[in-house]
């Protein structure tokens, strides 16, 4: 088995690409330790020393390391938990547990600009942040603000401001008049 790293734009994130299928479907989002026991992969990530984030996504897997350790540390055994983990025959998730659909559900009178709202993100954003080893899902709309949750490599990533304010912003005030601002939220 061959893994692939990818820098990302947060120096604390690595994307590894395993060369195949990690989650057939959405994301799964591991912030610390005790949140990982539902999924054997993330866990045996989190067994490595210096692991403070493990994030999943279609075909990779997305890792934080904390501020005082370096990644020449650490990576080597991070690509020999990934790999011993698809050498194990162990699911990805544990039966229980779900992947993350994305999306907070919205009910109300703007459900048609949330309707927009949702459809550019997954065409327009979302794509170009799985390449960068993250996810950004819609989390609300109220009095022209979107609230988003950014997780993976975007959160805490140095340019997530950026790219909230710069990029998504203006590209929702463009399409819908009705955005005014756009802020992250964490969950």
């Amino acid at each position: 088995m061959f893994i692939q790293t990818e820098s990302t734009p947060n120096p604390a994130t690595l994307k590894f690409l395993p060369g195949q299928t990690v989650l057939p479907t959405g994301t799964a989002d591991f912030p610390s330790r005790d949140s990982a026991d539902v999924s054997p992969l993330a866990s045996r990530v989190y067994g490595v020393e210096g692991v403070s984030g493990v994030f999943l996504g279609t075909d990779f897997v997305t890792v934080t390391k904390e501020d005082s350790v370096e990644w020449d540390h650490i990576k080597p055994s991070v690509l020999g938990a990934i790999m011993e983990h698809y050498q194990s025959g162990q699911p990805v998730l544990a039966d229980a547990a779900q992947p993350q659909a994305g999306h907070a559900e919205h009910s109300g009178e703007d459900g048609e600009i949330v309707g927009q709202i949702k459809e550019l993100l997954d065409t327009r954003v979302r794509p170009a942040v799985a390449q960068d080893g993250g996810d950004i899902t819609f989390y609300g709309f109220e009095k022209g603000v979107v609230y988003l949750h950014m997780q993976g490599a975007c959160a805490g990533c140095p340019s997530s401001t950026i790219t909230l304010k710069m990029g998504i912003e203006n590209l929702l005030r463009h399409y819908i008049p009705e955005v005014t601002e756009v802020r992250p939220v964490a969950v």
